[in-house]
């Protein structure tokens, strides 16, 4: 140890010396300090080494010196034959009589306790208790049934099935009228499909009258706009010609276009009325213009 301290100072020293002794100023200086630096890093990391492997060392020299003994473990004792077969058949009985307190089963050797005094034909009855699953089941079906009883016909909590169904009908009408309403606003001019259904007529005549009397009068016949009870159209006379007809209008004729008045299903319907109105016999037709279809 005193070596080591005597080396650390006497390079410590000699890196005091060669410090006085480097050229000052210039890149030379700096090289100098740097390698100064570096040696004395290098010392100072050796010196840390030295001092842990004397402590290695001594360590190692007090342990030959008066080793200390340890607790040798007892080696594991091998069963013998019979202690492992009755082991196994422990577990087996364990295993065994979980299972039968589960289902409510007794072992064989227990038969001679259970037997009933008459038999019949060699046949003895046994005194077998039920098992626990059967009576759980049992009384918990006779629970659900009270519950069942209570719920559904004495407090009337839950519907019964045919209520049930008609709840359901109603909300499909909802969901039905919900999705017709959202795909009749899907129909254009390409789609549209002649309808002669009441409803649909019924539905188009009112927009017909709201809308379209004042050009081609309440019976189709015409008066500012064209007959539409004839045979001759100017724009031409299929459901789907008329349905572009009105959404797009005409306005070098003066009919504007009734898209952002009406809905996609109010011109599906008007134009199939308009449709209806073919070969009834108006007041006062005006004359025929367009080409005959």
């Amino acid at each position: 140890m005193k070596r080591l301290i005597f080396i650390f100072t006497l390079l410590f020293a000699s890196n005091s010396i060669w410090a006085a002794e480097a050229p000052t100023g210039g890149t030379a200086g700096n090289i100098y300090s740097e390698i100064l630096i570096v040696l004395f890093l290098v010392a100072l990391l050796l010196l840390i080494v030295a001092l842990v492997l004397l402590k290695t060392v001594r360590v190692m020299a007090d342990e030959i010196k008066s080793p200390v003994l340890l607790p040798a473990a007892e080696p594991a004792r091998m069963l013998e034959y019979g202690e492992w077969e009755a082991a196994e058949k422990s577990e087996q009985s364990t295993k065994q009589s979980t299972w039968n307190k589960l289902l409510g089963l007794r072992p064989i050797s227990e038969e001679k306790d259970m037997m009933l005094e008459h038999d019949f034909d060699g046949i003895t009855e046994l005194d077998n208790p039920t098992p626990v699953w059967f009576n759980a089941m049992f009384y918990g079906s006779i629970l659900f049934a009270i519950v069942y009883l209570l719920n559904y016909h004495v407090f009337e909590w839950s519907p019964l099935q045919t209520e049930e169904y008609a709840i359901e009908m109603k909300e499909a009408e909802v969901s039905k009228s919900a999705f017709l309403a959202k795909a009749g606003n899907l129909i254009d001019e390409n789609s549209v499909k002649a309808d002669s259904d009441a409803g649909v007529l019924a539905a188009g005549k009112a927009v017909y009258m709201q809308n379209c009397v004042a050009c081609h009068a309440p019976d189709g016949g015409g008066t500012v706009g064209p007959n539409l009870t004839d045979e001759f159209w100017i724009h031409g006379g299929t459901v789907n010609n008329i349905f572009k007809t009105i959404k797009y209008g005409v306005p070098e004729k003066g009919m504007i276009a009734w898209e952002k008045t009406l809905t996609a299903k109010q011109t599906s319907d008007v134009s199939n009325f308009i449709l209806s109105l073919k070969g009834t016999k108006p007041a006062n037709p005006k004359e025929a213009q367009g080409t005959k279809m």
